[in-house]
């Protein structure tokens, strides 16, 4: 049924369901952080079963999106957009009603493999529907909003609902948005083309991809129990290195339509646009969570007033993405990255001058303005950068790659820098430790995203800026004599 759609794309309907999509899929890497105690008492979890409300979401996720890419390319975006949505939607709705711990795990696992589904279809269809010009910059633009608008709204959402509605509703707030981003996808996507299949899809390559980065990623979020060189991490990463190398290997020997083609991969836009999202997702990743447990457990802040201190970062972000929107048609995606970069790691370093008698006017107010607009004034171009030159058929590849990229990076960079902190806290719970361990991993943040403005410079080809929109040439019909 999701193929029936007689009329044609309407790009400002595309734009809005995917605006929808990105804002709920990156609501949801965050929402239920802060309701986490609240769940634990609600479902009786144990402190270690705790944490696999988050990494059940985020293992389905990051381990799925290739897959979610190439199937978006082989079976058609608008299909994959709304089974996705339908799929996060139900997931959603059973994760509102779990009765036991491992009901809330498995719907969040499902949900991971929804928005695997959705994100990179609806990130191709905006690089397919808006290709050049002013009305590229827009929407990509709006994109980012969007998305850096769902992960810092979603500690503010999350927290109000907690506290006033009840941590059943972080799940049940998905559903409406659903059901928006349903009814506009239907009205305003049409149906794709019929794809051209070379050969049998490659089974073996999609299993292997998706196993090897699911074990990369549980092995990381396990090191807060089993430490980096303890004998259970190093086992499962290097199981999780063989499966991606023997992945690499599939994909050169296959006689099947590979899950991506590894030239791809040598694209240098592709490449450092990657690797740039990479450093940025483990430094965004690991300064929300330390920023949240300084005000809650430092400045000794709420839960609702916790999300509430997160509101001027959510509206810098979108005020660094105007802002790129502005620059887009004067600047190089290139130079705007390096500037984000370096904009959000200054805004990072500040943050990691917090004190334990600090106050939001001066340890969090001033750096969160810095850093978000430097966040919003790189993703839109990051997204282009990634989308740029590549063919339409592999657009979905390359949004399941960049997705995917963030996902691993965010990961990695939590466990990474969460262990650095938790070494220099040690054992104590007082502020004044505490503090010394979080000022510590916002710092390494801010060198993180300094190496990313380095990737950008060293790796990222100099481009022009995007151009506005050419006036339209009239086409004379057949009956009509050409004029020269």
């Amino acid at each position: 049924m999701f193929e029936k759609s007689s009329h044609a794309t309407r790009p400002a309907l595309v734009l809005a369901a995917v605006a929808v999509v990105q804002f709920m899929v990156s609501l949801d890497l965050s929402v239920v952080n802060v309701g986490l105690p609240e769940i634990a008492s609600g479902l009786g979890f144990s402190a270690v079963g705790l944490t696999w409300v988050i990494h059940a979401y985020a293992l389905t996720f990051g381990g799925l999106l290739l897959l979610g890419g190439k199937a978006a390319d082989r079976y058609g975006r608008r299909r994959m957009l709304l089974l996705g949505l339908g799929l996060f939607g139900a997931a959603s709705l059973a994760g509102g009603f779990a009765q036991e711990p491992g009901h809330l795990i498995a719907a969040r696992a499902v949900q991971g493999v929804g928005a695997a589904a959705l994100a990179p279809a609806a990130l191709a269809l905006l690089a397919s529907t808006f290709t050049d010009g002013k009305a590229r910059v827009r929407a990509f633009g709006i994109w980012s909003a969007m998305n850096a608008a769902g992960g810092a709204l979603g500690v503010l959402i999350g927290g109000v609902l907690t506290e006033y509605a009840g941590w059943r509703w972080v799940m049940f707030v998905n559903v409406p948005m659903v059901a928006v981003a349903l009814a506009t996808a239907w009205r305003g996507v049409a149906a794709d083309p019929p794809a051209a299949r070379g050969g049998r899809p490659d089974v073996l390559g999609a299993v292997l991809a998706t196993a090897g980065m699911t074990l990369l990623v549980f092995g990381v979020v396990r090191t807060d129990q089993h430490g980096w060189a303890s004998p259970a991490t190093l086992t499962t990463l290097a199981v999780a290195a063989v499966l991606l190398a023997a992945f690499v290997q599939v994909e050169r020997t296959t006689t099947r339509e590979p899950l991506i083609r590894l030239g791809l991969l040598a694209d240098r836009s592709v490449a450092g646009a990657n690797a740039y999202t990479l450093a940025l997702g483990a430094a965004m990743a690991s300064a929300f969570y330390f920023m949240s447990l300084y005000l809650q457990r430092v400045l000794d802040t709420g839960a609702a007033l916790t999300g509430l201190m997160f509101l001027p970062f959510a509206l810098a972000v979108v005020a660094g993405s105007v802002l790129a929107v502005k620059l887009g048609y004067r600047c190089a995606p290139r130079t705007l990255m390096i500037g984000g970069a370096l904009l959000t790691s200054a805004g990072f370093a500040w943050f990691g001058l917090i004190r334990p008698d600090g106050s939001f006017a001066v340890d969090v107010l001033g750096p969160s303005i810095v850093a978000g607009v430097g966040f919003g004034l790189c993703l839109g171009p990051l997204v282009a950068a990634a989308t740029a030159g590549v063919a339409p058929h592999e657009t979905g590849t390359a949004s399941g790659l960049i997705n995917s990229s963030r996902q691993i990076g965010a990961s990695l960079g939590l466990a990474a820098l969460g262990t650095a902190a938790q070494n220099r806290t040690g054992q104590s719970t007082a502020p004044d430790a505490l503090n010394d361990g979080y000022a510590l991993g916002l710092t390494l943040s801010a060198v993180l995203l300094a190496v990313a403005a380095l990737i950008a410079v060293t790796v990222l080809r100099r481009t022009p800026p995007a151009s506005a929109d050419p006036e339209p040439v009239p086409v004379p019909s057949p009956a009509e004599p050409q004029r020269t």
